[in-house]
């Protein structure tokens, strides 16, 4: 019997939301009642959860990474939940929707909304940098991994060629964007499971070429579903990318070109992932999911 996501998936959802939920309120105790109600308002503000998901589920396959994967799988929404921040601000995006409500700075103020995507990035390395002694091996390598994939050279860098004005319509420059914009961090949840369980290094290097696949599957579904949703759909503004005069998978190679490249990218993260999951389970049925999803 094929595994089913979406009996699965809520549950996992919810787990996340109460581990989030948790840390804001500890957060809170010792954070400015202003910083903390515009952290909130976006971290706790719902959403697919697919990387703190990943987390847990790569850990849960492995036999469980207790707290540790918990807090990595915070730390990877809080770092998520400041980009789509500061993504959506006037400099950058300048979006006025997010999941169907106002963007932060359109609650808060565009000051308030910088300062709180910085206080989510910040915390995000107290989430998974602090532990007992015996946990400081994982956990460094932990805070290493995501350092790396939401830095300079991960998502940081690829908003930076998102963003260029001399960005080409080149099929290479949009593959080299994305698996930094979005694949780096897709990737990093995928890796943090397995360090937070111990996992073996066969594990971790099945994970990274699973989530580069997914990563870069995840984004050229976006791009497809700018095209063929709705506002309401999605809750956000779509065509933003064209409107802005930025290329897409879609605009590049066409969208029957890019829908079958996304499927292509899903195969091959599901046979990666049987070195971990040999049955069919969560992580082969997150990686349909990130290109049958309709938002």
């Amino acid at each position: 019997m094929a595994f089913d996501l979406a009996s699965w998936l809520p549950g996992a959802q919810q787990r996340v939301e109460r581990l989030l939920a948790t840390r804001m309120d500890t957060l809170s105790l010792r954070t400015p009642a202003a910083l903390a109600e515009a952290m909130s308002y976006s971290l706790l503000d719902g959403g697919k959860r697919l990387r703190p998901v990943l987390v847990l589920a790569f850990a849960d396959a492995l036999g469980g990474g207790g707290v540790v994967a918990e807090d990595g799988a915070c730390a990877l929404e809080c770092i998520h939940t400041y980009s789509l921040i500061h993504d959506d601000l006037p400099a950058m995006d300048d979006d006025d929707l997010r999941r169907g409500r106002p963007t932060n700075h359109k609650v808060y103020g565009e000051a308030m909304a910088i300062l709180a995507g910085d206080a989510l990035l910040t915390e995000a390395f107290w989430f998974v940098a602090m532990g007992s002694t015996a946990e400081l091996p994982a956990r460094a390598r932990m805070t290493a991994e995501l350092a790396m994939a939401a830095g300079a050279g991960g998502m940081v860098g690829g908003q930076v060629l998102d963003i260029a004005a001399d960005r080409p319509a080149a099929q290479e420059y949009l593959m080299q964007l994305h698996r930094l914009k979005t694949g780096a961090l897709i990737k990093a949840s995928c890796r943090l499971g397995v360090l937070a369980a111990g996992g073996s290094a066969e594990a971790l290097d099945a994970a990274e070429r699973y989530g580069e696949a997914l990563g870069l599957a995840f984004q050229i579904a976006d791009d497809v579903l700018d095209v063929t949703s709705t506002a309401e759909q999605l809750g956000k503004p779509v065509k933003a990318d064209e409107a802005a005069g930025r290329h897409t998978f879609p605009a590049v190679v066409g969208l029957e070109a890019s829908r079958r490249l996304a499927h292509e990218l899903v195969e091959r993260a599901k046979q990666a992932v049987k070195v971990v999951e040999p049955t069919p389970g969560p992580l082969a049925a997150l990686a349909d999911y990130s290109v049958e999803r309709t938002k």
